[in-house]
């Protein structure tokens, strides 16, 4: 197989912006079979506007269609269709996050190993340039004293506004329902009954600020302690902080800011002599470069600041073409579904964090 028959579930903003323009700019790597949306006319559009044969209302016509793979980013949860998609011998990419609960991880992981296919996660800043950059760095550092996280959000609204973004207002209410209940009952088997803004803080890691954990899990391992959580502005905000075995100490914050153009997102390590900035632009934009900052004693004991030149090639571009190799060549997959796994735990035990602290009676 040289040419991955791709289909894509799910038609939504980032189909339209980043995965199924990438997917049909890789024709030697990719041909777009088939497209399927619950909006049968966002489905319809995307199909013609990029010149696929096959579009779709159920998921499952899709899987029984000429497609070797797909790819999913649907609203959540996806849960049942990438069983179903495993099930049906098909190679699966799933947009973060992957799901919600452990039961829902159990259920994706155990249908991978069955249906032996390959299983990426939509992981996409481990496979950007600067964050590489970034990981040789931090793995050549010394001992790391401390991490931070700044993700400063405005409203996707914002930046989608400049892309030419379709969303049909044909959703049939059965489908709405059907997702409304799904959505609930992962929510349940996740995190239990809470109060809303404790389950919009939720969503609000597992979403979004999974891009920082995913990314520090990814090049500083496991923290070996939640010192603390807090859930602030409403549900629209938290803050932990973390202790790595060293005794080192992260504080990540994620923050909605609804209104502000400029979105925020750094990772920071810091070692005795060295330290090491990250600054990514908002996913939903097209030529912004993330960016690295290195500053250090070299050993003469001058102080240094470089800022290395960063590859032009999008993390959503790389991630896709490594779905291709892992398919063609079998390669090692670097975000395999199982990975997700560590993730989806360490949400919900920052939101058990917070539960004891603040929402159990003393």
């Amino acid at each position: 197989m040289g040419i991955v028959k791709m289909g894509v579930i799910g038609c939504g903003a980032i189909a339209q912006v980043h995965h199924i323009p990438n997917l049909s700019a890789l024709p030697d790597l990719f041909e777009v079979t088939a497209v399927c949306d619950v909006s049968r006319g966002t489905a319809e559009y995307m199909a013609k506007k990029c010149h696929v044969p096959q579009a779709f209302t159920d998921y499952r016509e899709l899987l029984a269609a000429d497609v070797d793979a797909v790819l999913l980013c649907q609203s959540d949860p996806k849960t049942q269709v990438a069983v179903d998609a495993f099930g049906a011998g098909k190679h699966v990419f799933i947009e973060k996050p992957m799901c919600f609960s452990w039961q829902e991880v159990d259920r994706i992981i155990a249908a991978h190993e069955q249906a032996g296919t390959v299983g990426q996660v939509g992981y996409m800043k481990v496979f950007d340039p600067a964050y590489e950059v970034a990981l040789r760095e931090v793995q050549a550092m010394g001992e790391i004293r401390f991490v931070q996280v700044n993700h400063l959000h405005p409203d996707n609204g914002l930046h989608l506004r400049h892309f030419d973004v379709r969303k049909c207002d044909d959703v049939p209410q059965e489908a709405v329902t059907a997702l409304q209940t799904a959505q609930r009952t992962a929510d349940l088997e996740a995190i239990g009954d809470v109060p809303k803004y404790v389950n919009m803080a939720f969503h609000l890691m597992a979403g979004s600020m999974i891009h920082d954990l995913y990314g520090m899990r990814t090049m500083l391992g496991a923290p070996s302690r939640i010192v603390s959580s807090d859930i602030w502005l409403d549900g629209r905000a938290v803050t932990m902080t973390l202790e790595y075995p060293n005794g080192a100490r992260c504080v990540a914050s994620w923050v909605d800011l609804p209104n502000l153009w400029d979105f925020k997102e750094t990772l920071e390590i810091y070692g005795d002599d060295k330290r090491v900035l990250v600054g990514y632009p908002t996913g939903f934009s097209r030529g912004i470069l993330s960016t690295v900052t290195i500053q250090g004693i070299d050993d003469n004991g001058v102080t240094y600041r470089q800022e290395p030149a960063i590859d032009w090639e999008s993390a959503f571009v790389r991630e896709i073409r490594h779905f291709h190799d892992c398919i063609v060549n079998a390669t090692a997959c670097r975000t395999p579904v199982e990975s997700a796994k560590a993730d989806i735990g360490f949400i919900i035990d920052v939101i058990e964090n917070y539960k004891e602290r603040m929402l159990t009676p003393s």
